[in-house]
């Protein structure tokens, strides 16, 4: 007789495991324990074999049947219904063994071991943040271009063009990983050029008016916060560095009677040296008694650490400053490539090389720490001296155009 719900509700579990037959092989077992399992009892190539249907009621009788007859028609075309579901059951685990999920978080572990703890925070923050929700769980080789565009367009709907951009690039660099090593065959970024919405380019806030730049030196001279912000703040202008480099300084690599700071730049991690004015060195000559016993030169009221990134966007801001809109810390790069070029006339080259920016000569040679040295030593106390004059007179300071 075949089966029914109700006998299957009815079936109570013996001391021993027994089974009920629908027929064809296909019978429900009852443990002692109360399971009811279904099964398929079947023979391929003279061997009996046993193949697991799943359990009851979470695989109802219908449901069971369904699976039973489609192993009988495998069975009849020569493949063992056994074999096939542990294939598959294997394919399966490969496959989100190799999720994209899976694969970014292997990749990123490579890729964030020389960058900069800011940097890599961004990036796994957009992919945990944008990506994985949505792709994270679909295999990497099965991932195409309009799925792609399809996360790419919800962030865009947030009006934040350049995270877009920017999740495309990450996207894109593991989909090259995965290439790589072996687990897909392709990147199907390239697919979407232009169909992404341009970004819209923001630059940093900055000051590149002598009289406003006066103003701002007077009011960091006036700051009344603590004694390590003021003399970063000070120091800021002077040496234009980015700011993680500027807050992260070290005693380590600073040498007071060289007048040079030697670091490992945040960005590209070149080797930089900044050579120091006599007004830098004076700053610094002045917090060394208060610091200088500990690793950081501007160390945060934590121990281990320096002052965090929002350490000087306050103290901007506490000054009077909107640092979204007026000036922000990494500013100060801008003002010093403004003013050294326009008011002071070194040149392009020599400013470059001291903002750290990768400058290839003719030669292709990328650029190097004590490239135009000389050049840069006049360059940094002349403009030391040039925002002295600003401070002090402030005024426009006129200087003659360049022939």
């Amino acid at each position: 007789m075949k089966l029914t719900d109700i006998n299957i509700k009815k079936a109570k579990p013996g001391i021993k495991t027994r089974k009920i037959s629908d027929g064809g092989g296909l019978f429900i077992q009852i443990e002692p324990t109360g399971g009811k399992l279904w099964r398929y009892k079947y023979r391929f190539e003279g061997k009996q074999k046993l193949l697991a249907l799943g359990k009851y009621p979470d695989v109802s009788l219908q449901e069971a049947r369904e699976r039973h007859q489609e192993a009988r028609k495998q069975l009849a075309q020569g493949i063992d219904p056994a074999a096939t579901k542990k294939a598959r059951k294997a394919a399966g685990a490969e496959r989100a063994a190799n999720s994209f999920e899976v694969v970014a978080r292997e990749w990123f572990q490579m890729w964030k071991t020389d960058k900069a703890e800011s940097h890599y925070r961004k990036v796994i923050g957009r992919l945990e943040k944008d990506v994985f929700p949505y792709i994270g769980n679909r295999p990497i080789a099965d991932i195409s271009a309009p799925e792609v565009l399809t996360v790419i367009r919800r962030i865009e709907s947030r009006g934040v063009c350049e995270t877009a951009r920017r999740v495309k690039e990450n996207i894109s660099q593991v989909m090259r990983y995965a290439i790589a090593t072996g687990r897909s065959d392709r990147d199907p970024c390239p697919d979407l050029r232009g169909a992404l919405k341009p970004a819209t380019v923001k630059h940093m806030p900055t000051l590149t008016k002598p009289e406003e730049v006066a103003e701002l030196l007077q009011a960091i001279d006036g700051y009344k916060g603590g004694q390590i912000v003021r003399a970063a703040l000070r120091l800021a202008p002077l040496v234009f560095v980015r700011p993680g480099e500027l807050r992260a300084a070290k005693w380590a690599d600073i040498d007071l009677d060289r007048a040079e700071w030697k670091f490992t730049t945040s960005k590209t991690k070149t080797e930089h040296l900044v050579p120091l004015s006599r007004q830098a060195v004076e700053i610094l000559e002045d917090i060394h008694p208060l610091t200088g016993d500990g690793e950081y030169v501007f160390p945060n009221v934590r121990p281990g650490r320096p002052i965090s990134d929002a350490t000087l966007n306050r103290a901007l801001q506490t000054l009077g400053y909107d640092t979204a809109n007026d000036i922000c810390p990494h500013g100060f790069r801008a003002m010093a490539r403004t003013l050294l070029a326009e008011r002071l006339h070194f040149p392009a080259e020599v400013i470059e090389h001291q903002l750290a920016h990768k400058v290839p000569d003719a030669l292709g040679t990328a650029y190097n720490r004590t490239k135009f040295l000389a050049e840069r030593k006049t360059m940094m106390t002349a403009w030391a001296d040039y925002l002295d004059k600003l401070k002090a007179d402030a005024l426009v300071v006129k200087f003659p155009k360049a022939s």
